[in-house]
This record gives C-alpha cells, structure tokens and sequence, in this order.
C-alpha cells in the first residue's frame, strides 16, 4: 500500500498561525520535505514535533523526486511544506506533487495561510475576483511588457514583489495602467506588519515608499468600465 503526500500550509510570519490538522499530520507524517529545512526545524521545535526533515528545494528537486516518490511507494507519508505559507505556489512544490499524482499517489491538502488570502481581504479591493500573476520581473523591459498586458484587466490583481526598486515599479504600473487604487502589505501577520493604501501616485509620493526592506504583496485596482470611470470623474469635478 502507498503512503499519502500531504499538502501542509505553514506560517507566513506569525510562528502561531498553524491549524491543528497541520500540526497533527506534522506529527505523525515520516518524514517531512521542506523547502528551507531551518526555518521549518524552527517551527517544529516550537511545537514539539520531533518528526526527521529532508530538503526540497529548486537546487536540488530533480534528484530529489525519485527518492521521495520511492518512500511513498514503499508506504511511508510525506509532508510537503514551503519555508512559508501555502506549497506550490511559487515554489518548486508543484513538479512533486504533479509526479505523485501520475504515479496515483494518494494527495492530500491541509490548507492554512497564504499572502495571497491575507492581503487581499484587508486591501479594501473588491474580492469577488481576482487575478494572481505570481512574482513580477525585476527586469524593467520584461515587467513593463507583463503589466502592459494587464490594462484590461478587470479582476483585482495580485502579485509578489520584493522590495527592491519598488518606486520604479510603482512608476511602471502608473504608467502602463494609470493611477489605480494600490495596496502594499509588508510582513503580514507579524508584529512589524506594514500596509501602503492609496493611489499609486499618493503611495509614491510618501517617504514611506522607500523604506519597506521585505517582500511584498501588491494587491492593484482591476480596470473600470468607461461607465465607472466617467461617474469617478463626475464625482471629482
């Protein structure tokens, strides 16, 4: 009999958002394969789990698929954890669990937190769609031909970001999809938790701007309707 990949959604940033059931099958999993074994190890030790780690990572997940997908056929569990957050998304968690499930490995999913659902909720942009486009290009050309490709986009958009050149991007989504509605979220879930609310020109004009140092989640206006747009413009007249 197969053992079970489990899907296991760890802190983003508080060490304390972790549901029971992540907890328990932590505990009783034979072994977990963690993206950064020592941010993990940090966790478990927080919560007692004495459960062995390995790693998987991108450097080393080719090699690393082959011996995880044997355990599993030989009957051992596998817990999957990013070194934050949900697995797969936006880290190499996918090509395993792709792998698992054409060997007809039983998947599991233990949901928990994510950027994604922690800023977009508290962005004060609608929800009821949305886009998520993953991390943006740090390469200028690159990022303005992805953005560019965003203007009718009507569904918020969310994306990742690190802090570097943050101005220059924010001068890059002005650009190519006017003055939106924008909001930043810095560390969430931590005590040092920052949010940047406002028009992409108000959020460039504060000093504030240039002084988040971590990575962020962008949450950007989706495109109005020519209707929405002339009411905005009635309503500032």
């Amino acid at each position: 009999m197969t053992g079970t990949l489990y899907i296991v959604s760890t802190p983003i940033g508080n060490p304390d958002d972790i549901t029971l059931r992540a907890l328990k099958t932590l505990t009783m999993v034979d072994i977990i394969a963690a993206e950064d074994p020592q941010s993990t190890q940090s966790l478990l030790a927080r919560h007692g789990i004495a459960t062995p780690l390995t790693s998987y990572h991108n450097d080393n997940k080719e090699e690393k698929i082959p011996v995880l997908v044997q355990r599993l056929q030989e009957g051992q569990s596998v817990a999957l954890v990013s070194d934050t957050g949900t697995p797969a998304v936006v880290d190499p968690g996918a090509l395993f669990i792709s792998e698992a499930l054409c060997r007809s490995i039983p998947v599991v999913t233990v949901p928990g937190p994510s950027a994604l659902l922690a800023a977009l909720p508290a962005s004060g942009l609608p929800c009821d769609a949305f886009v998520f486009i993953g991390p943006l290009p740090q390469r200028p050309a690159v990022l303005r031909a992805l953005v560019r490709t965003l203007r009718s986009e009507r569904r918020t958009i969310v994306c990742f970001k690190s802090a570097r050149r943050l101005t220059a991007t924010l001068k890059t989504l002005r650009d190519e999809l006017g003055n939106r509605r924008i909001a930043i979220a810095c560390d969430l879930t931590t005590s040092r938790e920052q949010w940047l609310r406002g028009t992409v020109d108000e959020i460039i004009r504060k000093q504030t701007a240039n002084a988040v140092q971590e990575e962020l989640t962008l949450v950007i206006e989706g495109a109005q309707s020519d209707r929405q747009t002339r009411r905005k413009r009635k309503k500032s007249e």
